[in-house]
């Protein structure tokens, strides 16, 4: 009996350590162990404080756990517990090493719409659905809607707010576009047909001779190319392996060293590696990286509020065109606002006329039309609502919603738990409940 009392003093002093001040209070009277206590309850005293030591000790693993930063490898399998996922998010530039893309002294004001977005109502199926479905279905840690610039609903989960800077994922793709276009306007890229190793030499005597700045940004360049991020053996996966050894020129050495599916041109495939390539012939074109030529173009010049992050292969090595900026809900719309503004600042123009309408809009590449512009989704033809509507796409379920008909602008930003495929709420449906009801208020 001698030793189940030293035990239950031990377990009990350890226990009260964990306990709130008023439960340790009432336990510590049950210390002074009568030398004949009933042996049973001894047994459900030991057995109550053990449960609060185990769970006690279980919080502080999970927290600590939870703390931990991931490899961008868990990340792309979707290996992830929800609280974990929401901190990679908001810690992405943890991932890789970054730059930053730097504001400018002026922060713009994004007022009040007069009247709020409530509510909405869409159906899918035979289902009704609403604002409230769609922000808890899709695990959405930041929904903005702006119409006609002014703020018309803003919400924030999971334990995001406005100082939050959200993984944008393939988002980064339109913005690696927009600079193309930035650098065609600058004259620093002559024409879209210009071959890409004109501005990245590196990929001379590769898969990429022969193919141009146009098939590149319409995915269109025939190399052969795997996707799936969830494959170890996948080339996008192989070549995130080749960007965490954070060697400079180990992106283009990869790419460079594919092999050939068709003909430049001739069919589209969806290829993250090639808009590194992009990004690569925006930095060899301007001789600038790409958050440092973000931050002049457009960055420093369009109200930010707060710096953004943009990975790059290596410590001030290449920037990830695909991938990896990071900035808050407000300037993801702001940035939306610039392009519905065809790239026009203060009466100066960013990109050529008609850029962002080019660049939304799906294209013909072979024998086939592709919902696919330059780097830029378009709305599939079907609901009036959307037309000439595009987006900006991000896997774990980002979108940057672009609609210049309707004024629109709605940026979301979520933790869905796979790249793909665990959207439970299709968000074109959701966008388009959003145009009908704003357009009723007016």
């Amino acid at each position: 009996m001698a030793w189940k009392t030293d035990a239950f003093r031990t377990v009990s002093a350890m226990s009260i350590r964990l306990m709130p001040r008023g439960r340790a209070r009432d336990v510590t009277s049950s210390l002074q162990v009568p030398n004949q206590i009933d042996q049973e309850r001894l047994v459900a005293e030991m057995k109550r404080f053990l449960i609060y030591l185990v769970t006690a000790v279980i919080l502080t693993r999970g927290v600590a756990h939870a703390q931990q930063p991931l490899d961008i490898r868990t990340v792309l399998d979707g290996r992830m517990l929800p609280q974990e996922e929401v901190a990679a998010f908001e810690r992405s530039e943890t991932l890789y090493p970054v730059r930053v893309v730097s504001r400018g002294a002026i922060i713009g004001t994004l007022p009040i719409a007069d009247r709020r977005l409530e509510n909405v109502e869409f159906q899918i199926g035979d289902k009704q659905y609403d604002l409230f479905d769609y922000l808890a279905l899709n695990r959405v840690a930041g929904l903005l809607v702006l119409k006609d610039g002014k703020i018309a609903l803003e919400d924030y989960e999971l334990g995001a707010g406005p100082d939050t800077r959200w993984a944008s994922f393939s988002m980064a793709k339109s913005v690696t576009s927009t600079l193309i276009g930035a650098a065609l306007e600058d004259r620093f890229i002559a024409s879209l047909d210009d071959l890409v190793m004109r501005y990245v030499p590196a990929l001379r005597g590769g898969v990429y001779d022969g193919v141009s700045i146009r098939n590149v940004l319409q995915m269109a360049s025939g190399v052969r190319w795997n996707e799936t991020y969830t494959d170890p053996n996948s080339d996008c996966r192989k070549l995130t392996d080749a960007q965490l050894g954070h060697r400079p020129g180990a992106s283009i050495a990869y790419m460079k060293n594919l092999s050939r599916a068709a003909p430049a041109g001739s069919a589209w495939n969806y290829n993250s590696g090639e808009t590194n390539i992009a990004g690569a012939v925006v930095e060899g074109a301007t001789h600038m990286g790409l958050a440092t030529y973000l931050s002049k173009k457009v960055w420093s010049r369009s109200g930010m509020e707060q710096d953004a992050f943009w990975w790059t292969e290596s410590q001030g090595g290449m920037g990830i065109g695909g991938a990896g900026l990071s900035a808050t809900l407000r300037d993801y719309g702001r940035f939306g606002l610039f392009v519905l503004s065809d790239g026009v600042i203060d009466g100066r123009r960013t990109v050529p006329k008609g850029w962002f309408e080019e660049a939304g809009t799906a294209h013909r590449i072979g024998a086939k039309s592709v919902d696919y512009g330059y780097l830029w989704w378009p709305l599939p033809v079907g609901d009036s609502i959307h037309e000439g509507a595009f987006e900006a796409r991000g896997i774990f379920g980002q979108h940057l919603y672009i609609n210049p008909s309707e004024r629109l602008v709605i940026v979301v930003l979520s933790a869905r738990p796979k790249p793909t495929g665990s959207t439970v709420l299709d968000d074109a449906a959701f966008f388009a409940a959003v145009a009908r009801t704003l357009h009723r208020q007016q």
